[in-house]
């Protein structure tokens, strides 16, 4: 039987080429005029999954993003 991809989750993460899992950071769209220059630079960078929830997004994603 087939497995479907949740779209979610296919949305928000894509995997790197070692079989880590990306995603970016999130408050970045709007109300950027009350966030600090610092903070929204932080924002900018995109992070790895933290193993404890590697096993749930991998089950989101049964054939990668």
């Amino acid at each position: 039987m087939k497995l479907k991809t949740k779209k979610a989750a296919a949305k928000r993460f894509s995997f790197t080429a070692t079989g880590k899992i990306k995603f970016k950071r999130t408050h970045k769209r709007h109300n950027l005029g009350n966030k600090s220059s610092a903070r929204k630079l932080k924002l900018r960078k995109g992070g790895i999954i933290f193993e404890g929830d590697m096993k749930h997004v991998e089950k989101c994603l049964p054939y990668g993003a």
